[in-house]
């Protein structure tokens, strides 16, 4: 049987809806009967133990639709909404200031959205002045501090202004560069446009410019998006993500404006896929895992090959040890064994806050069986392998009877060339990388008893 042919036989057997692991348990399992008691313990545990702190402010507002987006967006021309929202989020900053104790360091920092850069420069630096009042940001360029752009609508004048507020990593949301797919989706920014960016992050000294890009989009074709991938690699990110497009228009209205004619095909995906892991593996990029890749010196890659790369609701991150606060409409914190979520619509959000009570909408305090499957969950997801040793030291359990079933499970996908298992433990192959999110699905005791929608994990 020929490459293609095994690939398209994989293809057909594990072309299945899936989590993308971001978290463990997944959001769907989170609770609206959360009790607000879980939420100050996990916040009076975390100041005892003076974590340092990660930082999510979520920025909702986008000037236009783009239609594939499954992010939580207010789509508006009205920008007086944006200081009555930072007013809003400076009353959350100081409720959970009251609760963290200390002057925390704040080691990761990131704003993500929506469109951050919606926000004019007078609006950037109040939010980050705000921030400072309530939180203890470094002023040594130490920390991670991001923030995601457009750069279809992002003036270059901007980036020095995003370095002298402390800002030392730019997310850029290509997605692609050939026309067609762009008019397809809505979302257009040049070619001249992202040079003259990455021109300006890198005369401005930032330590490292990440590029998102979208494979499954419609009219994309392999030709279509290796010249996309060549006009990448001559400006040379340091990380670049390579998300799947998943195509769920019930849940997002936007995606309804996409013709579902014009859709590659999974094979034709996949095609798309191991063609750009080929090419940016062949430039000298590391495939970090899933739909991430950086250059060997990137942080993202030092933490892979030192072993304490973690993964968190803002995907793959080097910062295992801190606790996270999730600030603004539908931002997720994790604290703890703590999960909670603020209420995904901006009016709720808003009222909440005015009311004097904290935003949340639902959350979920992991069990111990929860906490081993996290950890299990991660080690697959960021490493491609287990030791059976590391449960064992870690947890008190055996994980040759904890895990009988799943291991169990794991011999089909075993005898599809995805993993090995010994009796040390589990190692992903090759092949098993690009269908890790169908390996740690073994792992997720929630699975069956679920009817969510997820992304096909192809």
């Amino acid at each position: 049987m020929t490459q293609n042919a095994i690939a398209t036989e994989l293809i057909d057997r594990y072309d299945i809806a899936g989590p993308r692991y971001t978290s463990y348990p997944t959001a769907p399992n989170f609770s609206d009967d959360f009790p607000q008691v879980d939420l100050l313990n996990a916040m009076a545990r975390s100041a005892r133990l003076q974590r340092p702190l990660s930082l999510y402010f979520h920025l909702p507002f986008c000037e236009s639709l783009c239609y594939y987006c499954g992010c939580n967006k207010v789509v508006t021309h009205n920008r007086s909404r944006v200081i009555a929202y930072l007013n809003r989020l400076e009353q959350e900053m100081a409720d959970y200031r009251a609760l963290s104790s200390g002057r925390r360091k704040v080691k990761q920092l990131h704003w993500g959205g929506g469109t951050p850069t919606y926000l004019n420069v007078d609006e950037m630096r109040l939010l980050m002045q705000m921030t400072r009042r309530h939180f203890h940001l470094t002023d040594d360029d130490s920390g991670d501090y991001a923030i995601e752009i457009h750069p279809g609508q992002t003036n270059v004048t901007v980036i020095p202004v995003l370095r002298e507020l402390g800002f030392n990593r730019i997310s850029m949301g290509v997605q692609d560069f050939d026309a067609k797919v762009q008019e397809a989706v809505n979302r257009r920014n040049s070619i001249e446009e992202v040079t003259a960016l990455c021109d300006a992050v890198r005369e401005n000294n930032f330590r490292s410019l990440n590029m998102d890009l979208i494979y499954g989009l419609p009219l994309q074709t392999a030709e279509s998006f290796a010249r996309t991938l060549q006009v990448l690699m001559t400006l040379r990110p340091d990380r670049i993500s390579l998300f799947n497009y998943a195509h769920m228009p019930d849940k997002f209205k936007g995606q309804r404006l996409i013709k579902v004619a014009e859709l590659p095909a999974p094979q034709q995906k996949m095609d798309i896929f191991s063609q750009a892991i080929a090419t940016l593996t062949q430039a000298g990029y590391v495939h970090i895992g899933m739909d991430h890749f950086a250059l060997p010196n990137d942080d993202l890659a030092v933490a892979q090959r030192e072993g304490h790369l973690h993964r968190n609701f803002q995907g793959y991150s080097t910062y295992s040890d801190c606790d996270l606060l999730g600030f603004g409409v539908s931002s997720i914190s994790a604290v703890g064994n703590v999960y909670w979520q603020n209420s995904r619509c901006i009016n709720d959000y808003q009222n909440k806050l005015d009311e004097g009570r904290l935003p949340v909408e639902k959350g979920y305090r992991l069990s111990a069986d929860d906490e081993i499957r996290r950890w299990v969950i991660n080690q697959l997801i960021c490493h491609y392998q287990l030791r059976f040793a590391d449960i064992e030291d870690r947890f008190s359990v055996d994980p040759l009877t904890y895990f009988a079933d799943q291991l169990e499970e794991l011999e089909e996908l075993s005898g599809d060339g995805l993993v090995v298992v010994n009796h040390r433990g589990i190692h992903i192959t090759e092949v098993g990388k690009l269908l890790v999110r169908r390996i740690c699905m073994v792992f997720d005791a929630y699975l069956p008893r679920q009817s969510v929608q997820y992304s096909k994990v192809i």
